[in-house]
């Protein structure tokens, strides 16, 4: 799947025409997180993903390795992301994190659309912004919030084997949980991912709001 023109009009098509669920603005605690689509190349591997040794110009998503020193969820897979300011917009967040956690800073123009706010069990409401960050080659990482960077091609996210659902006895909706290489990645990030997965890739409104996370999420 190229990183060119075409696949930029088809997710922002698809984003215009899809009716966006938000939540109350007055949410107590509100984050924006970056799904940011960049060039595939060379960079942290995960197990099961080979490293390319060049840029090919398939497209990827960005994934960051949460850094071991942080009080919440440490070293657990996270899309650039983190707390609104007062005034901010969802996608001023997202950009804003973006610059401040990869390196990537992107003008507003780059944003094509938001997928649907999602609530955690930790509370917070959570604004998803899909951004077209292009080649996006020179990524740094933030050592305070960022252990690694990690450039996974949008095919992953086209597996058979995804999503994966759990049932629980803490919740009547399941678990949901995304296959990544060798690994898997919980909701929300999960939920994110797939809900990118079915409305910008596969043209299809899916929502992902219902699904719970693992009791490792809540806090």
């Amino acid at each position: 799947m190229r990183l060119n023109p075409e696949l930029q009009a088809t997710i922002q098509s698809a984003l215009r025409s899809f009716d966006v669920h938000s939540l109350h603005d007055n949410a107590p605690a509100r984050a924006a997180v970056a799904l940011a689509l960049v060039e595939e190349g060379p960079g942290a591997a995960l197990d099961g993903i080979a490293d390319p040794t060049g840029w090919s110009n398939e497209a990827a998503l960005l994934l960051t390795r949460r850094s071991s020193q942080l009080r919440q969820h440490a070293g657990q897979w996270a899309l650039p992301g983190g707390r609104m300011d007062a005034g901010e917009t969802p996608e001023e967040a997202a950009l804003r994190e973006l610059h401040e956690e990869v390196g990537l800073r992107l003008p507003p123009a780059q944003v094509l659309g938001r997928l649907d706010d999602y609530a955690t069990r930790s509370g917070f409401v959570i604004t998803p912004v899909v951004v077209w960050a292009g080649a996006a080659r020179e990524l740094v990482p933030n050592p305070g919030e960022v252990a690694s960077i990690h450039r996974i091609p949008l095919t992953e996210f086209l597996r058979g084997d995804a999503p994966i659902l759990d049932r629980t006895e803490h919740s009547p909706h399941p678990v949901l949980r995304m296959p990544v290489g060798t690994r898997w990645i919980a909701a929300p990030t999960a939920a994110f991912l797939y809900q990118f997965r079915e409305v910008c890739l596969r043209g299809r409104a899916t929502r992902v709001a219902h699904f719970d996370q693992p009791q490792f999420a809540w806090k």
